[in-house]
């Protein structure tokens, strides 16, 4: 693809496969993903409209050795099995060496599926003729290096028909010489493999797309250089007079070339972020199987294999540790400098680097459920989708070059039939018409509009993902650019989300009701309280209830198991455990179940003040407990907040917690407004309050309870180390959990979205300056083509500039 003409053709065509839903195609990063019904379409289908359209696709190359194929039949059996597969284009497989030849498109499946369904049908794989690699890095490479073939062979011929041109206008060659027949047909036949070898994609591009009734910028390369070419051949053969004008087709082509060359470089370069995340993963892995350690490749990886990884090892798979102690540094993953410490029972990610000790971890996730594989596919989903801003970039391209077409005629008209010509004019109307006319074809450039915003996007979810920030669509890019008020939820997101009982407080009545215990001391009513609380909230998966459920563990308490069991969203829980009706939650509880406070509110506002939360845990309806639990914020809360206001952005805390334990944490922090006991429910409501005011919201979240609110805001930020669902309904992730990520991905996305911007207004304002001016004389052909080369090279280096901004 050329330019955005190319990227609204092949959209277009795609949507005529019968079942397809959705098709989105990126100039930037070559890539269309489409959405559609497999009853009636499927991938060979779309791949079919495509080369019917006129354009290719990317395909890797699987060279196997295979095992066990007994005869012809298994061969053939084989290859029907692998061409049902989505994304196989070819197969052969020989039966006589034993080898299977697949073509297949990466992006849709990988060797590793490939080889999964050959095991699965009854074969062996022993060897891969080629690296497990990336196809599409092989694809660019190959692109590059015949731009540059076809760039040094405009080069050869262009040079000195150059030289011998402007030698001749000059009159540095003598007029005897430069003006002679030879010199004229030595000029063409330097032309000519420029013309016809070079540029031959344009012609093919053109046709293709006329072909398509559409008009793109090989269209135009071919007008204007076929315009300067094919007027000069007349003028050798001596059939009219005249001066020819094969320097400047050879030099149109030869520098948009130039351009073309640069800018295939400088678009892999932007897709350096996703190879550089490719290139974490180890290549194998050690296992312990039946007490014997073992090296293989890490696609044979299975989900509760014993992995061993030792100090300054990459660890190849996901899972949890059960042997060793050790620091990880997770940086590459989640943008955290420190090394994270790890015990047996903590979670370990793949491709982050053992730093000390030797450990031993069950594989969890492996191949494409990994957290890095994850990753890559969110970050190369968001590279391929649309900003609504590119709308706009679209809508023109679309008229772009047929307007450009008449642009040219009409100016052909002009110079040839309405602006006289000086007697002493060495060249003839029909001549400076021409010349003008393909000035105009050749300095329009819709590359440029084409390039503007996806480069942009690709290297922004690039930058965002090596930082630990995981944007998952343009649109969230561009949104967040704009953010006036962050909601920020409290547990989990401003704090730890680790809270701790910190302080028991029993009435006494609990000594007359708790009759069964023996040896009736504070220390074992207290016990009994905290056992019977623990024993409600271990059906909870809430922090707080969490936290009572540990404080009975460190205690070597024995729960009981829970009976009717009820939940009651932003208050509390209740259940029957040993034969008494256990309620635990906040004063909304008590009070919504008729319970007595009976002289406990002076208690719950002192243990509040001190930035604590308080729970109330009753038995058969009565209140015979305090638990105060605190929970401390994070080391980085402040920081944020602090930033975020420094970026002119309202910070709010929005919690189900009561007002004095959020106002506590609100001091620490210093957000602008607290939100305190609303219910999840609610929070959604209150987001829809302020969007109301006509600011654009992020809600900043971590719970099951946040995804409403997420789901409802302009643009969700889910902290990292939450819940899946969370993550789920947010369009950003911050990967590591640090609150210092919401104000790095607002600042990332306003010079992202700062940079597409200057990258419309460049390929805008160059077309609306260069084409009037082409349009009345005032550029050379030649000038004109190295300007439009020169369109595309800037916008994608502009582009590349958001890599090294600092977050």
């Amino acid at each position: 693809m050329t330019c955005a003409n190319c990227v609204t053709t092949v959209e277009r065509n795609l949507k005529r496969v019968d079942g397809v839903k959705l098709a989105n195609v990126n100039l930037a990063t070559e890539r269309a993903t489409v959405e559609y019904d497999p009853d009636f379409a499927n991938v060979q289908s779309l791949i079919a409209r495509i080369d019917r359209t006129g354009y290719g696709i990317a395909t890797g190359e699987a060279d196997l050795l295979i095992q066990r194929l007994s005869d012809g039949t298994d061969a053939r059996r084989l290859e029907r099995t692998l061409l049902g597969m989505e994304g196989i284009v070819d197969v052969s497989v020989n039966f006589a060496n034993e080898r299977a030849k697949i073509k297949y498109i990466p992006t849709a499946v990988t060797q590793l599926e490939i080889r999964s369904v050959i095991i699965e049908s009854g074969f062996e794989v022993i060897d891969i003729g080629n690296e497990v690699g990336d196809a599409e890095s092989i694809a660019r490479e190959k692109e590059i290096l015949r731009q540059k073939r076809y760039l040094l062979t405009g080069l050869i011929f262009t040079i000195p028909l150059f030289i011998i041109s402007m030698g001749r206008d000059l009159g540095i060659i003598p007029p005897s010489i430069g003006y002679s027949s030879w010199m004229n047909w030595l000029m063409w036949a330097l032309a000519t493999p420029v013309q016809f070898y070079v540029g031959w994609e344009y012609y093919v591009g053109a046709f293709k797309a006329l072909r398509n009734r559409t008009a793109n910028m090989d269209v135009l390369i071919a007008m204007g250089s076929s315009a300067a070419y094919l007027y000069s051949i007349p003028v050798v053969l001596g059939l009219i007079e005249g001066h020819v004008y094969f320097e400047t087709s050879a030099v149109i082509i030869t520098l948009i070339k130039v351009g073309k060359y640069l800018e295939v470089k400088a678009r892999g370069r932007a897709g350096d972020a996703i190879r550089k995340l490719i290139g974490l993963q180890p290549k194998n892995a050690r296992i312990s199987r039946d007490g014997k350690e073992m090296d293989i490749p890490i696609e044979q990886v299975q989900v509760g294999d014993v992995v061993v990884v030792r100090p300054g090892e990459r660890l190849p798979v996901d899972g949890i540790v059960v042997k060793g102690k050790t620091a990880i540094d997770e940086s590459m993953i989640t943008g955290e400098s420190l090394p994270v410490e790890k015990v047996p029972g903590d979670p370990v990610i793949g491709a982050t680097i053992n730093k000390f000790g030797l450990i031993e971890f069950e594989a969890t996730k492996v191949g494409k459920e990994t957290t890095l594989a994850q990753i890559i596919n969110l970050v190369e989903e968001a590279q391929s989708s649309k900003a609504p801003i590119q709308k706009l970039a679209d809508r023109v391209s679309a008229v772009f070059v047929p307007i450009v077409i008449g642009i040219a005629l009409l100016t052909f008209a002009v110079w040839y039939f309405f602006i006289p010509i000086s007697p002493d004019s060495e060249v003839t109307a029909f001549t400076r018409a021409l010349v003008n006319m393909t000035a105009v074809l050749v300095i329009a450039c819709p590359c440029a509009m084409g390039l503007a915003t996806p480069t942009a996007v690709m290297v922004g979810t690039g930058k965002g993902a090596e930082s630990g920030i995981l944007i998952k669509n343009g649109e969230a890019l561009e949104i967040a650019g704009r953010v006036q008020s962050v909601l920020l939820d409290k547990t989990g997101t401003i704090t730890k989300g680790k809270p701790t009982v910190t302080n028991v407080l029993i009435s006494d009545k609990a000594f007359s009701v708790l009759t069964g215990i023996e040896n009736q001391s504070s220390d074992r009513i207290e016990s009994e309280i905290i056992r019977l609380a623990a024993s409600v909230e271990r059906g909870s998966e809430h922090p707080l209830g969490e936290a009572i459920t540990m404080d009975a563990l460190n205690r070597n308490l024995k729960l009981s198991q829970p009976q009717s069991f009820r939940a009651i969203s932003g208050q509390g829980v209740k259940a029957q455990v040993d034969d008494m009706n256990i309620t635990v939650g906040n004063q909304r509880l008590m009070s919504d179940h008729q319970i007595n406070l009976n002289g406990w509110m002076p208690e719950v506002e002192r243990v509040q003040n001190e930035g604590k939360t308080t729970i109330l845990v009753a038995v058969d309806n009565e209140i015979l407990g305090l638990l105060a639990v605190a929970d401390t914020v994070k080391h980085s809360s402040k920081r944020a907040v602090s930033d975020l206001r420094n970026m002119d952005i309202e910070v709010q805390m929005i919690t189900g917690d009561n007002q004095l334990t959020a106002q506590s944490i609100a001091d620490q922090v210093g957000v602008d407004a607290v939100f305190a006991e609303i219910l999840p429910v609610e929070k959604a409501n209150l987001v829809k309050v302020i969007k109301n005011t006509d600011k654009v919201v992020s809600m900043v979240g971590d719970g099951i309870n946040d995804a409403p609110a997420l789901a409802e805001s302009d643009v969700g930020i889910a902290i990292g180390t939450g819940t899946d669902v969370a993550i789920a309904a947010a369009p950003i992730v911050l990967i590591s959990g640090d609150l210092l990520g919401v104000p790095r991905a607002i600042s990332l996305s306003r010079k992202t979205l700062s940079t597409i911007k200057q990258n419309l207004f460049w390929a805008f304002f160059y077309n609306i300056l260069l084409i009037p001016a082409a349009a009345m004389g005032l550029l050379n052909p030649m000038l004109a083509a190295g300007a439009m080369a020169f369109s595309s090279i800037f916008v994608v280096t502009n582009s590349l500039r958001i890599k090294r901004f600092k977050l």
